[in-house]
């Protein structure tokens, strides 16, 4: 199943929010513990993405949760995100997830809201016939406080965590302690009658008549009656725990009756925790009921757990069992992953362990994108690309790869790597290290709202950035070794691998399975045929004083050839023909007048390929007038690569890989040309193992930061069971 962790950072940005205003949320998860949860899901053998319950969470689920409307299996949100600012916090979540039609574990908006609200939930209380200390609260310091009963507690009214708790004994300490709040929370102050005693937690876990009470924790106040947990308590220096509680049956009874009802009065899912104490004659009072429980190691959620014989692991995947069943029934859960019910008694499967390697590897491949995209690598900037070929090939090497260097001279050098020493390889896999991108149309490496940009990160080095993931990742799990993989980084993609196509050719012939890593669309296609493509050089030249007639107009000459070629497009479906380059001069007297360009051509067969350049051809020497020269010279042909019945049973394998993790891709075909245009028709070859990206080629090219994990992963376990043939 596919699992998004939500969680909220420790400090506000601006960039999470629209506008900053009123109370900003104090409680928040340490990151350490989000990623201990992510890891549990994944040892649960779950699809995980970690995700900032910011202004962009609506984009991140878009782009990860399955669309269960279109016949998708479902995906669930494991809630642990406090909000980031205002009264209701913990309703914001929940509220965009019911919008947005995504299942998560937790209570829904209403309960949240009601159980950070202690004085709603303490009026519930007493409606229900629950115990709980008697109550007052203030908006100001100076309202009468007569009423109240000292010792008294005051806390916020919309708080966790014991913020900002006092115990006041007379009223000049009340009204100190109220103002406090009201100044330092911005919001009521609730004072409670103190019950001097002992303190308790319960942990409930689970729905309806399934609840299951956990054992029961005593809070150790060492034998102070007056005693209390603080802020500092539960966050700097957390009191000892007891636990089973040392109390009676009877009294335990009465905990579980009361932390039952409790759950039940609020409309809480899933699982809680009741704070009670119990004062010197055994009266049981209920403080409050906490609906988003820590799960932090040490916590009294997670101390409980433990002593009913939970792991961390096993608890975290029983909370999304839990929400899984109340969503979708016991039948219908059963269904949805053959993973996903408990944490397997047999090995972890390779897929979960390469997919949260990948995973929790993805700060080092942005910082490893970062340090490519920084590096100007355009086709004749020879000194930047052999940079960025030495960079890549020392972590290359690293994993027990041997280097092989192929020496160019008008481009950099193009780089081989091989795990073995034989001359087969189970796969082959292709990158290229350059770009168009000169010095003029270079843009910086960016991150923006899940994106990242930067000139060539989708078309190559987002590429390069997936090939260390998933190499690193096998060799995380001990897989590398198991398999013959050969890496070709090319240097001249730019040129239509002008220099390299015939060593693709070489290598290709030698390897069971050749894959691209170029981009994928935003839908996550593999490439299984492509167009081939051709570039051409045109000049047009004129003379000058050889009669006395005006010499002829070059730019409209060209201008009325280059609207034929494109013309020629415009009869045949899957023909493109497009100027990408024209410049022209003319000027008084003898020097002849000159225009030139370049031409594109893309074409899905060899024979319409043939015609096609035939054809252009024929139109460049028609009606040349007079002291006219057209000469055009081909720089590059890549042929075009047809949907073989290879291509097609290599797709069929890498998808069921994909659907077992669980990442959507389709068979599409692309009518740009790459590097496996060169692979020979027999050997079976996928392109786009790439990241997601979009606008390819233009300043606005990027990628999507979570698709780098997933595509690593997608390429790791094809790299993986190329040497078994996919059986």
């Amino acid at each position: 199943m596919k699992v998004a962790v939500i969680y909220n950072k420790q400090t506000i940005d601006t960039g999470d929010v629209i506008n900053v205003f009123g109370p900003q949320t104090k409680e928040k998860y340490n990151p350490k513990t989000v990623e201990q949860v992510a890891r549990a899901l994944e040892q649960g053998g779950h699809n995980v993405k970690v995700i900032e319950g910011n202004i962009n969470v609506g984009d991140e689920l878009r782009h990860f949760m399955p669309r269960v409307i279109a016949g998708e299996r479902h995906g669930m949100v494991f809630n642990m995100a406090y909000g980031i600012q205002g009264h209701s916090r913990y309703t914001h979540i929940p509220a965009m997830l019911e919008m947005l039609g995504v299942p998560y574990v937790g209570s829904g908006p209403q309960a949240h809201a009601i159980a950070l609200d202690k004085v709603l939930a303490k009026i519930i209380f007493q409606q229900q016939g629950l115990p709980t200390p008697a109550f007052w609260t203030f908006s100001h310091p100076d309202e009468p406080m007569d009423s109240v009963q000292f010792p008294a507690i005051v806390k916020p009214r919309m708080e966790s965590v014991s913020m900002g708790l006092r115990i006041v004994n007379n009223q000049a300490e009340l009204q100190e302690a109220v103002r406090f709040i009201i100044e330092a929370f911005q919001q009521q102050a609730l004072v409670e009658a103190f019950i001097a005693g002992r303190e308790f937690a319960v942990g409930l876990l689970g729905n309806g008549q399934e609840v299951e009470v956990l054992p029961i924790v005593e809070i150790d106040l060492s034998g102070d009656p007056q005693g209390i947990q603080t802020e500092d308590d539960k966050l700097q220096k957390p009191r000892e725990k007891i636990c089973p509680a040392p109390v009676s049956d009877i009294e335990a009874k009465q905990m579980r009756d009361l932390a039952r009802m409790t759950f039940d009065a609020l409309g809480i899912c899933d699982f809680a925790r009741i704070d009670l104490r119990m004062d010197a004659e055994g009266n049981l009072y209920i403080l409050e009921l906490n609906s988003m429980a820590s799960l932090g190691l040490g916590g009294s959620y997670y101390y409980a757990a433990r002593n009913a014989g939970y792991t961390y692991d096993s608890l975290v995947n029983r909370m999304l069992d839990t929400a899984a069943v109340r969503y979708f029934g016991q039948d219908s859960f059963s269904q949805l992953d053959d993973d996903s019910t408990d944490i397997p008694a047999a090995p972890q499967p390779l897929r979960a362990k390469v997919r949260s390697y990948a995973r929790s590897n993805l700060t080092t491949m942005t910082d490893y994108l970062y340090r490519m995209v920084s590096t100007n690598t355009y086709v004749y900037n020879i000194e930047g690309v052999n940079e960025l070929g030495h960079w890549i090939a020392g972590r290359i090497t690293a994993l027990g790869f041997q280097k092989q260097v192929f020496p160019q001279n008008d481009v950099g050098n193009t780089l081989y790597f091989s795990n073995h020493e034989g001359p087969q390889n189970d796969i082959l896999v292709l990158g290229h290290l350059d770009t168009p991108h000169n010095y003029q149309a270079y843009l910086p490496f960016r991150e923006e709202r899940g994106r990242f940009y930067g000139s060539g990160v989708a078309e190559s080095k987002g590429g390069l950035a997936v090939i260390l993931g998933a190499l690193q990742a096998l060799r995380f799990t001990r897989r590398i070794r198991r398999v013959r993989c050969g890496i070709l980084l090319t240097t001249d993609d730019t040129l239509g691998g002008r220099y390299s196509k015939q060593l693709v050719a070489e290598l290709a012939t030698r390897s069971k399975y050749v894959v691209g890593t170029k981009y994928s669309d935003l839908g996550g296609g593999l490439i299984t045929s492509c167009s081939g493509s051709a570039s051409f050089q045109f000049e047009l030249t004129n003379s000058k004083g050889i009669t006395d007639q005006l010499p002829s107009d070059v730019i409209k000459i060209i201008c009325q050839k280059i609207l034929a070629w494109q013309k020629l497009a415009d009869k045949h479906p899957g023909l493109t023909v497009r100027a990408s380059r024209l410049e022209a001069k003319t000027s008084v007297g003898v020097a002849p007048d000159y225009a030139s360009g370049s031409l594109m051509i893309h074409f899905n067969t060899a024979a319409s390929g043939n015609d096609l350049e035939k054809q252009i051809r024929d139109i460049a020497r028609k009606n040349l007038e007079p002291g006219c020269q057209l000469r055009i010279r081909r720089n590059f042909h890549r042929p075009a690569v047809g949907e073989t019945e290879g291509n097609r049973a290599f797709f069929k394998e890498v998808v069921e890989i994909a659907q077992r993790l669980e990442i959507n891709t389709e068979a599409q075909h692309r009518n740009s040309s790459s590097d496996i245009c060169h692979v020979p028709v027999h050997v079976p070859v996928l392109e786009g193992f790439g990241p997601l990206g979009s606008d390819i080629r233009t300043s606005r090219e990027y990628i999507l930061r979570d698709s780098l994990p997933d595509r690593s992963a997608l390429l790791a376990m094809v790299i993986r069971l190329s040497a078994e043939d996919f059986k």
